[in-house]
Protein backbone atom coordinates (compact mmCIF):
# COMPACT_ATOMS: atom_id res chain seq x y z
CA UNK A 1 0.00 0.00 0.00
CA UNK A 2 2.69 1.95 0.96
CA UNK A 3 4.37 2.23 -2.82
CA UNK A 4 6.68 5.26 -4.21
CA UNK A 5 3.63 6.83 -5.91
CA UNK A 6 1.66 6.50 -2.38
CA UNK A 7 4.56 7.96 -0.96
CA UNK A 8 5.22 10.70 -3.49
CA UNK A 9 1.63 12.08 -3.32
CA UNK A 10 1.78 11.80 0.87
CA UNK A 11 4.80 14.13 0.40
CA UNK A 12 2.76 16.66 -0.78
CA UNK A 13 0.03 16.55 1.72
CA UNK A 14 3.02 16.63 4.31
CA UNK A 15 4.92 19.61 2.51
CA UNK A 16 1.34 21.70 2.08
CA UNK A 17 2.04 23.12 6.16
CA UNK A 18 6.32 24.10 5.46
CA UNK A 19 4.59 25.57 2.51
CA UNK A 20 1.88 27.73 4.09
CA UNK A 21 4.50 28.44 6.98
CA UNK A 22 6.83 30.40 3.52
CA UNK A 23 3.68 32.05 2.06
CA UNK A 24 2.72 32.95 5.72
CA UNK A 25 5.01 36.26 6.09
CA UNK A 26 4.17 38.33 2.73
CA UNK A 27 7.54 40.67 2.79
CA UNK A 28 9.63 37.90 3.32
CA UNK A 29 10.63 37.52 -0.43
CA UNK A 30 13.33 34.45 0.50
CA UNK A 31 10.50 32.46 2.19
CA UNK A 32 8.46 33.32 -1.32
CA UNK A 33 11.23 32.06 -3.13
CA UNK A 34 11.49 28.87 -1.00
CA UNK A 35 7.33 28.51 -0.81
CA UNK A 36 7.99 28.74 -4.61
CA UNK A 37 11.17 25.90 -5.09
CA UNK A 38 8.57 23.63 -2.62
CA UNK A 39 5.81 24.55 -4.67
CA UNK A 40 7.75 23.33 -7.69
CA UNK A 41 8.39 20.15 -6.12
CA UNK A 42 5.31 19.45 -5.01
CA UNK A 43 4.09 19.38 -8.86
CA UNK A 44 7.05 17.55 -9.68
CA UNK A 45 5.90 14.82 -7.54
CA UNK A 46 2.14 15.31 -8.94
CA UNK A 47 3.09 13.84 -12.29
CA UNK A 48 5.41 11.70 -10.76
CA UNK A 49 3.35 9.73 -8.61
CA UNK A 50 0.35 9.26 -11.37
CA UNK A 51 2.98 8.40 -14.49
CA UNK A 52 4.76 5.76 -11.85
CA UNK A 53 1.88 3.90 -10.82
CA UNK A 54 0.53 3.68 -13.96
CA UNK A 55 3.68 2.54 -16.06
CA UNK A 56 4.95 0.13 -12.66
CA UNK A 57 0.96 -1.04 -12.61
CA UNK A 58 1.13 -0.33 -8.92
CA UNK A 59 -2.23 2.05 -9.25
CA UNK A 60 -3.76 1.86 -6.04
CA UNK A 61 -7.38 2.57 -4.13
CA UNK A 62 -5.17 4.63 -1.34
CA UNK A 63 -3.63 6.23 -4.22
CA UNK A 64 -6.73 7.26 -6.71
CA UNK A 65 -8.10 8.56 -3.10
CA UNK A 66 -5.12 10.83 -2.05
CA UNK A 67 -4.10 12.31 -5.41
CA UNK A 68 -7.24 14.19 -5.83
CA UNK A 69 -6.94 14.98 -2.13
CA UNK A 70 -3.59 16.48 -2.04
CA UNK A 71 -3.99 18.60 -5.07
CA UNK A 72 -6.90 20.41 -3.36
CA UNK A 73 -5.04 20.72 0.19
CA UNK A 74 -2.21 22.19 -2.06
CA UNK A 75 -4.85 24.53 -3.81
CA UNK A 76 -6.58 25.75 -1.27
CA UNK A 77 -3.94 26.37 1.53
CA UNK A 78 -1.84 28.31 -1.56
CA UNK A 79 -5.26 30.46 -2.63
CA UNK A 80 -6.64 31.46 0.91
CA UNK A 81 -2.91 32.40 1.48
CA UNK A 82 -2.81 34.72 -0.93
CA UNK A 83 -5.64 35.96 -0.48
CA UNK A 84 -5.11 37.12 2.92
CA UNK A 85 -2.00 38.83 1.76
CA UNK A 86 -2.31 42.57 2.24
CA UNK A 87 0.90 44.35 2.99
CA UNK A 88 1.59 45.82 -0.73
CA UNK A 89 2.96 42.69 -1.68
CA UNK A 90 2.54 42.34 -5.83
CA UNK A 91 1.41 38.60 -5.20
CA UNK A 92 -1.57 39.16 -3.91
CA UNK A 93 -5.26 37.97 -4.87
CA UNK A 94 -7.51 40.90 -4.06
CA UNK A 95 -10.76 42.55 -5.32
CA UNK A 96 -12.15 41.34 -8.40
CA UNK A 97 -9.51 38.50 -8.61
CA UNK A 98 -10.86 37.39 -5.56
CA UNK A 99 -13.98 36.13 -7.79
CA UNK A 100 -11.33 33.94 -9.73
CA UNK A 101 -10.10 32.36 -6.70
CA UNK A 102 -13.72 32.12 -4.88
CA UNK A 103 -14.46 30.61 -8.52
CA UNK A 104 -12.12 27.52 -8.50
CA UNK A 105 -12.60 26.79 -4.65
CA UNK A 106 -16.30 26.26 -5.10
CA UNK A 107 -15.60 24.13 -7.78
CA UNK A 108 -13.22 21.84 -6.16
CA UNK A 109 -15.84 21.83 -3.25
CA UNK A 110 -18.83 20.89 -5.67
CA UNK A 111 -16.93 18.63 -7.50
CA UNK A 112 -15.54 16.32 -4.82
CA UNK A 113 -18.96 16.34 -3.89
CA UNK A 114 -20.46 15.39 -6.91
CA UNK A 115 -17.83 12.49 -7.26
CA UNK A 116 -18.43 10.91 -3.71
CA UNK A 117 -22.08 10.85 -4.99
CA UNK A 118 -21.75 9.40 -7.79
CA UNK A 119 -19.17 6.98 -6.64
CA UNK A 120 -21.78 5.26 -4.43
CA UNK A 121 -24.15 5.05 -7.64
CA UNK A 122 -20.58 3.07 -9.34
CA UNK A 123 -20.74 5.91 -11.77
CA UNK A 124 -17.36 6.70 -12.64
CA UNK A 125 -16.37 10.33 -14.36
CA UNK A 126 -13.06 10.57 -15.75
CA UNK A 127 -11.07 13.33 -15.62
CA UNK A 128 -11.30 15.16 -19.56
CA UNK A 129 -8.82 17.07 -21.19
CA UNK A 130 -9.99 19.90 -20.81
CA UNK A 131 -10.06 19.37 -16.87
CA UNK A 132 -6.48 18.72 -17.36
CA UNK A 133 -5.40 21.80 -18.88
CA UNK A 134 -7.58 23.58 -16.31
CA UNK A 135 -5.96 22.25 -13.43
CA UNK A 136 -2.55 23.30 -15.86
CA UNK A 137 -3.75 26.93 -15.76
CA UNK A 138 -4.35 26.95 -12.50
CA UNK A 139 -1.08 25.08 -10.90
CA UNK A 140 0.95 28.04 -13.25
CA UNK A 141 -1.03 30.95 -12.10
CA UNK A 142 -0.56 30.24 -8.28
CA UNK A 143 3.28 29.75 -9.24
CA UNK A 144 3.69 32.79 -11.10
CA UNK A 145 1.77 34.40 -8.16
CA UNK A 146 3.80 32.97 -5.36
CA UNK A 147 6.94 33.85 -7.88
CA UNK A 148 5.40 37.32 -7.97
CA UNK A 149 6.23 37.67 -3.91
CA UNK A 150 9.63 36.37 -4.26
CA UNK A 151 10.40 38.88 -7.23
CA UNK A 152 8.56 42.20 -6.01
CA UNK A 153 10.51 44.23 -7.90
CA UNK A 154 9.22 42.34 -10.94
CA UNK A 155 5.30 43.18 -10.97
CA UNK A 156 4.84 41.60 -14.14
CA UNK A 157 5.08 37.76 -12.83
CA UNK A 158 2.20 38.38 -10.39
CA UNK A 159 0.25 40.08 -13.50
CA UNK A 160 0.81 36.63 -15.26
CA UNK A 161 -0.38 34.90 -12.27
CA UNK A 162 -3.61 36.62 -12.56
CA UNK A 163 -4.26 36.71 -15.63
CA UNK A 164 -3.81 32.92 -15.62
CA UNK A 165 -5.94 32.64 -12.35
CA UNK A 166 -8.73 33.90 -14.73
CA UNK A 167 -8.15 31.66 -17.17
CA UNK A 168 -8.11 28.72 -14.64
CA UNK A 169 -11.61 30.25 -13.56
CA UNK A 170 -13.23 30.30 -17.07
CA UNK A 171 -12.12 26.13 -17.37
CA UNK A 172 -12.70 25.76 -14.22
CA UNK A 173 -16.70 26.94 -14.82
CA UNK A 174 -16.46 25.20 -18.01
CA UNK A 175 -15.43 21.68 -16.89
CA UNK A 176 -17.37 22.16 -13.58
CA UNK A 177 -20.41 22.35 -15.53
CA UNK A 178 -19.43 19.24 -17.70
CA UNK A 179 -18.85 17.50 -14.62
CA UNK A 180 -22.07 18.65 -12.70
CA UNK A 181 -24.20 17.73 -16.54
CA UNK A 182 -22.98 14.10 -15.83
CA UNK A 183 -24.01 13.75 -12.38
CA UNK A 184 -27.57 15.64 -13.04
CA UNK A 185 -27.79 12.64 -15.30
CA UNK A 186 -27.72 9.89 -12.27
CA UNK A 187 -30.19 12.43 -9.84
CA UNK A 188 -33.79 11.80 -9.25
Amino acid sequence: MLTLPNLLTLSRIVAVPLLAWFLWWPGWAEGYAAGFVLYCLMGITDYFDGYLARANGTVSKLGVFLDPIADKIMVAAVILLLVGTRDGNPAVIQGVHQIAALIILLREITVSGLREFLAQLQVSVPVSRLAKWKTTLQMVSLGALILGGAVPLYPWVAHVGLVTLWGAAVLTVITGWDYLRVGLKHMD
